[in-house]
C-alpha cells in the first residue's frame, strides 16, 4: 500500500481520461446522458445517486481511512443521521460519551429519541463503564476519540472487542484525530464518521461530512440509504474538501506543533488551572493516545480561573484567535463550549464546565498565538 500522503493525492483521482486534466473535474451536473434506456455512461445517472467528483472523494476517504467503502455527506450530521438510521431501529439503544459534541447529542436526544431509540451517556475512556452500560438492545457503542471538548481518549481496540462481545457495533467518530493521526478501523472499529468541515477541508470554506465502513455489506447498505435519504455532498464542496485532503498531513503536523507549543505555556500559567491535551504527560488517557495516535493534534482546552465570566472574558479578548465556532482550519479558534457549540448540553448530563474554553490551534505563527492568549489571560 502505497504512503498516507501519496493516497491522499492520488487515490479516486486519476488524471481526466479525456483532457488529462491532473485535478478532478466538478462536475456540476444534476443529471447524466444514457446511451439508451438503462445505458448508463460509468453508471451515472443522477447526481444524488452518484456524482463522479463525490465518487473521487469518497475513493479517497476510503483509502485514508483503510475501509471498504466511504460515503461523502451534505454535512457530519447528515452522515451522523444517515448512518444511524442505517443500523438502528426502534426499541435499539446506544452508548455515547459523557462529554459528545452537542450536536451528536441533540440528535440522540432530540430526534432519535422519538423514534424509540434510547441511550445511555457514559465516560467512554473507562472500558469497563462502557461495558456496564451495555444492554440485551445496544446496537451501537458510538466513540470519540479525542471528545469534544474535553479531550478524552477512548481505547478503540479495546471498546472494539467489548462492543463486538456484546454484538454491537464500534463507530468512532475520528474528526478531532483525523485519518492522518489515527485510523480506528485498523484498530478494530466497524465504522468511521467525520465532519470533513473541520480538518479534512482544512480552510473554513466547506460543509461536509463522510463515513467509512470496515464491512463491504454495511458499505452497501450505507450507500443506499445515502441515496435515499438524499444529504449528499454536492460536487463543488466534494472537490474543496479533496483539496483539503491533499495537505492533510503537512497541516496536521504543523497544527501539532503549534498546539504543544502552546499547551507548554498555557501549563505554566497563573491563570490557567488546567489543561486538556492528550500530549500531555499526566493525561489520563496519554498512554492510549501515544499507542493509537500519530501525534496529538490541534485541538486544546484549558479551564480559566474565575470561573464562566473569566473564561468568557478570555474568549472576547483574543484577536488572532477568531471567535468563532467548528475547528479544523488553517486560522486558529477559540470559543467558550458551555455557550457556543455544546449549549444544547446544558443542564443534562453532558453539560460542558462553565469555565473551559477550547481552541482550535491553527497554523500561524506560533509566537504570534502565544503573545496573543497571554493578552487574552490578562484582565
Amino acid at each position: 500500500m502505497y504512503g498516507f500522503e501519496t493516497r491522499a493525492i492520488h487515490a479516486g483521482q486519476e488524471p481526466d481520461p479525456t483532457t488529462g486534466a491532473v485535478m478532478p473535474p466538478i462536475h456540476a451536473t444534476s443529471t447524466f446522458a444514457q446511451d439508451g434506456v438503462g445505458g448508463l455512461r460509468g453508471g451515472y445517472e443522477y447526481s444524488r445517486s452518484a456524482n463522479p467528483t463525490r465518487t473521487a472523494l469518497e475513493e479517497c476517504v476510503a483509502a485514508l481511512e483503510q475501509g471498504a467503502r466511504g460515503l461523502a455527506f451534505a454535512s457530519g450530521m447528515a452522515a451522523e443521521d444517515t448512518l444511524l438510521r442505517t443500523v438502528l431501529r426502534p426499541g435499539d439503544h446506544v452508548v455515547i460519551p459523557n462529554d459528545a459534541y452537542g450536536g451528536t447529542y441533540r440528535l440522540f436526544s432530540k430526534v432519535l429519541e422519538r423514534w424509540g431509540v434510547s441511550w445511555t451517556a457514559v465516560p467512554v475512556s473507562d472500558v469497563s463503564a462502557v461495558r456496564a452500560a451495555l444492554q440485551p438492545s445496544t446496537a451501537v457503542v458510538w466513540v470519540e476519540t479525542p471528545t469534544n471538548p474535553l479531550l478524552n481518549v477512548a481505547d478503540i481496540k479495546a471498546l472494539a472487542d467489548t462492543a463486538h462481545d456484546a454484538g454491537a457495533l464500534l463507530v468512532v467518530d475520528n474528526t478531532f484525530a483525523t485519518p492522518y493521526l489515527q485510523q480506528p478501523l485498523t484498530l478494530g472499529a466497524d465504522v468511521v464518521v467525520h465532519s470533513t468541515t473541520k480538518y479534512c477541508g482544512g480552510h473554513s470554506d466547506v460543509v461536509g461530512g463522510a463515513i467509512v465502513a470496515a464491512d463491504p455489506e454495511l458499505g452497501e447498505q450505507l450507500a443506499f440509504h445515502q441515496n435515499a435519504i438524499g444529504a449528499v455532498a454536492g460536487p463543488f464542496d466534494a472537490w474543496l474538501v479533496l483539496r483539503g485532503l491533499k495537505t492533510l498531513a503537512l497541516r496536521m503536523e504543523r497544527h501539532s506543533d503549534n498546539a504543544e507549543r502552546i499547551v507548554a505555556t498555557l501549563s505554566a500559567h497563573p491563570a490557567v488551572t488546567e489543561v486538556l491535551y492528550p500530549g500531555l504527560a499526566d493525561h489520563p488517557g496519554h498512554e492510549v493516545a501515544a499507542r493509537q495516535m500519530r501525534r496529538f493534534g490541534g485541538m486544546v482546552s484549558f479551564r480559566v480561573a474565575g470561573g464562566e465570566e473569566a473564561a468568557v472574558a478570555v474568549c472576547n479578548r483574543a484577536r488572532v484567535f477568531t471567535l468563532a465556532e467548528s475547528l479544523g482550519g488553517v486560522e486558529s479558534l477559540i470559543e467558550h463550549p458551555g455557550r457556543m457549540t455544546h449549549a444544547s448540553a446544558a443542564g443534562s448530563a453532558l453539560e460542558v464546565p462553565a469555565d473551559l474554553v477550547r481552541l482550535s490551534v491553527g497554523i500561524e505563527t506560533v509566537d504570534d498565538l502565544l503573545a496573543d492568549l497571554d493578552h487574552a489571560l490578562t484582565p
